[in-house]
């Protein structure tokens, strides 16, 4: 009897632990804001503006405009790195830089 009572015991908080990790990767990915221009070549998070790869750790160069990455709220601008609009913005003069 005791052993039933330890194994429901054991099960029921293993579910609990799986219901509560959604609500935990949620609350971490909204305590978190995309960068722009601040990754190194191959450590992006993810597709960029420019729309040249859709994956993770696909950068070939270094705080580009277009590649970002992931980091805690608010300190974007203390790193230097550009907002959506902003990289928006500095993605035609890249560009720009890159031909000359």
């Amino acid at each position: 009897m005791k052993t039933n009572v330890l194994i429901a015991s054991a099960l029921a908080s293993v579910c609990a632990l799986g219901l509560l990790s959604p609500a935990s990767a949620a609350e971490e990915k909204a305590a978190k804001e995309k960068c722009y221009g601040i990754s190194k070549a191959g450590q992006n998070d993810c597709a960029n503006l420019s729309g040249s790869h859709s994956c993770a750790g696909q950068a070939t160069a270094a705080m580009t405009p277009d590649e970002w990455k992931y980091v805690p709220k608010g300190s974007c601008k203390s790193l230097k790195g550009l907002s959506a609009a902003e990289a928006k913005a500095a993605m035609p003069a890249a560009a720009a830089a890159k031909k000359s």
